[in-house]
């Protein structure tokens, strides 16, 4: 084990399209504020996770699911000096929409209700679903998965608030959001960019906070992890994708990477590539720098 105690692994499973996997155990780690495409479910197994979300903190411990909707922003830590161990699903919000509009009456677009849900039974099929993934049984893994989905939306389901665009300064925060996306390796300035804009430093810096949860230079290093994951899963070393995306350097990334996704860009790749291997395989141990990389049981 390594020195820290922490481990982490955060794969994909080829017969579970659209969907992130993840076990993990924490102790010292820290997430910054950071979004996420998919949809988190998180079944904490032991320990507690405290996470700031919509303008306070939650509070999972065994037993409970933190859940977060896609593009939404949040932290993460210990709540406890032992820290926590979880296993995590992170499905597509094409395949929620379409479990929702299967199984519920929700209408809309779904999302959840509450960002913490006691429900241990939830839990259980999070912990299956991987425990299917490991063992190659796909028939398992995506009906459990429909089912733990299913419970959660009927339980602490509603539809995803939609965010209006209709002030000025809302409006000059989505336009700065399309700037900052399109040049991302080559950003603006805040002042530069509130002058493209026609707007000042401080009124933009207030409507980016107001429309997105962060500001602007947080939201740009979010967004690159998040475009990093897809060069990676494309097949991009992490060396090229560092500069893509703008980052000064590879260690640049591997800092903000493992700080928002909870395992470096390598071990992140190194695990999509394997996706394929038999399931006996996906046990072995992994080494990496930043601590051991191996699934473990709830």
């Amino acid at each position: 084990m390594a020195a820290s105690g922490e481990r982490a692994r955060h794969w994909r499973y080829e017969e579970l399209p659209g969907v992130d996997l993840l076990r993990a155990r924490y102790i010292r780690k820290s997430f910054v504020r950071h979004t996420h495409e998919h949809f988190v479910i998180a079944a904490i197994a032991d320990g507690v996770e405290v996470f700031h979300h919509g303008g306070s903190d939650q509070y999972a411990g065994p037993g409970a699911l933190a859940l977060v909707n896609p593009d939404t922003p949040h932290t993460g830590r210990a709540g406890v000096p032992e820290g926590w161990r979880y296993g995590a699903v992170y499905p597509s919000p094409e395949l929620v929409s379409e479990i929702a509009a299967e199984t519920t009456a929700l209408r809309g677009t779904p999302g959840f209700a509450r960002p913490v849900l006691e429900d241990p039974y939830a839990v259980g099929l999070v912990h299956e679903v991987l425990r299917a993934t490991d063992e190659g049984n796909a028939l398992a893994a995506d009906t459990l998965l429909r089912v733990a989905v299913t419970r959660l939306l009927r339980l602490n389901g509603g539809p995803m608030p939609q965010r209006a665009v209709r002030t000025a300064g809302a409006r000059a925060a989505a336009r700065a959001r399309a700037v900052l996306e399109e040049r991302m390796a080559e950003p603006p300035g805040l002042e530069r960019l509130a002058a493209e804009l026609g707007t000042s430093p401080f009124a933009l810096l207030r409507a980016f906070r107001d429309a997105y949860g962060m500001p602007p230079h947080t939201w740009l290093t979010d967004a690159r992890v998040r475009r990093a994951r897809r060069l990676l899963d494309a097949g991009v070393t992490p060396a090229e994708a560092a500069v893509t995306v703008g980052f000064t350097d590879q260690p640049h990334l591997n800092r903000h990477f493992t700080r928002m996704v909870g395992v470096p860009p390598g071990a992140y790749q190194r695990e999509r590539r394997s996706e394929s291997a038999r399931p006996g395989d996906r046990k072995n141990v992994q080494d990496d720098r930043q601590g051991l990389l191996v699934p473990f049981r709830p």
